[in-house]
């Protein structure tokens, strides 16, 4: 088990690591105030595309190039991941005023093409003579992730405020902080077949593996976002002899409500996907038709299954930069 642990240590290591790499020059041309608009438009819409498309599918794709092992997982891990990093590090530009993971195995994606080809033949062709089924099924998996995100949010915000430094006490914050870790760490999939066990198949226990994953990481991030606020309003607040929780409602949630609604809603956007891989498991919505069609080796469905979770996603990233320019 350790040894199998560390190298699900180095996947992510390598995974992350492309990314970022991936990630820096992508984020300069997707962000509006270094980069002209007929680059940006493009380099959007490709970062919405590989976000949007479930690590399992971009897994997939690469064990056919590349065959099975740890790579296939690192270039699947990169590619998705230095989508969502693009997105971050481009809206963080816009708001300023080979080893054990056979890494020697790369040059497969260019000599293994007759599998590729043999896949591109079917995927490129996508067959949408079940659209109903896969739209409905989207839609079913799009509000899992909205329950989800929602009971994230009132997860967060008290636990939030117990985990920064400037509201709560010690005997408060660390327990707090570690119970936060403790959700963080423990993977959607595994939360998920709890819920499984305890609720039964069904959208419910996918509400609740997200919620409760999400909702741990929303705290930290409120917390961080507390922790960073300006003292002169809580302080002012204080001088009218208000008590503790009139300076958090008067003096800290003013400050801190427009980083919350961009945390939540850039969550709901990955809770979309991470609704969709829950679906493997039996936890409702298209990913359990994804990865059936996956096992028929029906990549044209798999395609068609495919533009219908590109369509989703990229409308609620569309909805929530509407949103978010509204609000901030």
């Amino acid at each position: 088990y350790v040894s199998k642990m560390w190298l699900t240590v180095q996947i992510a290591l390598w995974g992350t690591t492309l990314a970022v790499l991936f990630a820096i020059p992508f984020g300069l041309m997707c962000a509006r105030n270094v980069s002209p608009v007929w680059l940006q438009q493009p380099m959007r819409l490709l970062m919405n595309l590989l976000r949007s498309v479930p690590d399992l599918v971009i897994g997939t794709v690469f064990i056919v190039a590349v065959g099975l092992g740890p790579f296939a997982g690192v270039m699947a891990l990169a590619l998705n991941t230095g989508g969502v990093l693009a997105k971050l590090f481009s809206e963080a530009v816009e708001a300023i005023d080979r080893g054990p993971v056979e890494m020697r195995r790369l040059p497969l994606l260019f000599t293994n093409s007759q599998n590729m080809r043999q896949f591109g033949q079917e995927f490129l062709r996508p067959d949408f003579t079940h659209l109903d089924l896969y739209v409905s099924k989207m839609w079913l998996t799009v509000q899992i992730a909205l329950w989800g995100t929602f009971l994230a949010v009132l997860m967060a915000v008290p636990f939030g405020l117990a985990c920064a430094r400037n509201t709560a006490p010690v005997w408060l914050q660390q327990p707090m902080r570690l119970l936060m870790n403790l959700l963080r760490s423990i993977p959607d999939l595994v939360v998920g077949m709890l819920f499984l066990v305890a609720v039964g198949p069904g959208p419910l226990a996918g509400v609740l593996a997200i919620a409760l994953n999400t909702g741990a990481v929303l705290a930290k991030l409120f917390s961080e976002a507390v922790e960073s606020i300006e003292a002169g309003p809580v302080e002012g607040v204080r001088a009218t002899g208000a008590v503790r929780l009139q300076e958090i409602i008067w003096g800290v949630l003013p400050q801190v409500a427009p980083l919350w609604t961009s945390y939540g809603l850039y969550r709901l956007e990955s809770n979309a996907r991470s609704a969709t891989v829950l679906g493997l498991i039996g936890a409702g919505g298209i990913g359990q038709t994804l990865f059936e069609t996956i096992n028929s080796f029906g990549y044209n469905q798999v395609s068609a299954i495919v533009v219908v979770i590109v369509v989703a996603v990229s409308l609620i990233d569309f909805l929530s930069q509407i949103i978010r320019s509204r609000l901030l």
